[in-house]
């Protein structure tokens, strides 16, 4: 037999042990070169920071580098177009804030993209827990202090957001909508800006994750009322949920992220890139960064994970309707 016929063979009997084992030669070979991960989070964020710490992870696995790309602005449609005209193979994938797959789908009425068609959910990555900021010398020192006086006083409280129909927004309406009270919404330019105004008095209250208002937190000039959770976070075990603060029991608000691949790519490749995904954040120092910003674990298979987001994009759509919000 001459070496290029032995060469066949053996390339002929790889093909059949990985077809044997479900796993197409191009899912087993991935990536052949430089992966690029779009993310609408500007440099310095937390999903961001937590984003390259996963790509350096990957980039050692995969032994290709692993870059992240920054697309802030435009309430991620920046970055949602240069993945649509990216690759289509798996070497472009997307870093997505849940809401673009569970409420701006309600939001808005025409979108330049299709939250079903367009992206292939691999896995989350993380959960983050809101919780209502006040200022240091705020006179509420309960949530039923803080819901008292918005009934008492209709209209004259506060609350703000960086903008219409982001999760800090939806969830201080389904607070609104829940607690019977009556507020006005605030709209900051900058996520640092809100902060501050929660912390000068301007506003009454804002939700905010410890990425978020952290510094602010830190800095003593903000405390953290109540966690909207299901119970209290390991980072923060002295601030109560907001039902044990005397407001609506089970309230939850939270936020969390997801790396998309384009859809219809092979199930074997999705599957070994959400498997490396899953490998990375279960890193020691990726663990350390999760308790900097008080994320938490989110575990769900795709399966799970499929499921999870429509049942967010049910609530979302229930809560949007109610507030009458729109951004059309």
């Amino acid at each position: 037999m001459t070496h290029a016929s032995k060469r066949q063979l053996f390339a002929a009997l790889a093909l059949g042990v990985l077809a044997l084992c479900g796993l197409p030669a191009h899912a087993q070979d991935f990536p052949t070169k430089p992966v690029r991960i779009l993310t609408p989070f500007p440099v310095g964020s937390g999903p961001e920071g937590l984003l390259r710490l996963v790509a350096d992870k990957l980039s050692r696995t995969w032994g290709k580098p692993v870059v992240v790309e920054n697309k802030p602005g435009g309430n991620g449609f920046i970055a949602i177009d240069t993945f649509k005209r990216g690759a289509t193979d798996g070497h472009d994938l997307i870093q997505l804030d849940g809401v673009h797959l569970s409420a701006y789908p309600y939001l808005f009425k025409k979108l330049p993209y299709d939250a079903k068609t367009d992206f292939e959910p691999l896995l989350p990555l993380f959960k983050t827990y809101f919780f209502i900021a006040v200022a240091t010398d705020s006179p509420y020192k309960t949530v039923a202090d803080l819901v008292a006086d918005a009934k008492a006083n209709p209209g004259k409280l506060n609350y703000g957001s960086w903008s219409v129909g982001n999760p800090v927004h939806l969830g201080s309406a389904l607070f609104e909508s829940v607690t019977g009270t009556d507020m006005q919404h605030v709209i900051y330019k900058e996520t640092s800006m809100l902060y501050t105004g929660v912390a000068n008095g301007e506003l009454s209250f804002a939700l905010g994750t410890n990425a978020t208002a952290g510094a602010m937190h830190r800095a003593g000039k903000l405390r953290y009322l109540a966690v909207a959770a299901p119970k209290r976070v390991s980072a923060f075990p002295n601030v109560p949920t907001i039902g044990e603060s005397g407001g609506p029991v089970g309230f939850e608000v939270s936020g969390w992220t997801t790396i998309a691949a384009p859809k219809g790519l092979p199930k074997a490749l999705t599957d070994k890139i959400q498997r490396d995904i899953e490998k990375a954040l279960a890193e020691p120092d990726v663990r350390e960064k999760f308790a900097t910003f008080a994320y938490e674990p989110f575990i769900l298979n795709r399966q799970q994970f499929n499921a999870y987001i429509q049942a967010e994009s049910t609530r979302f759509g229930a809560i949007i309707k109610k507030a009458q919000v729109s951004l059309d």
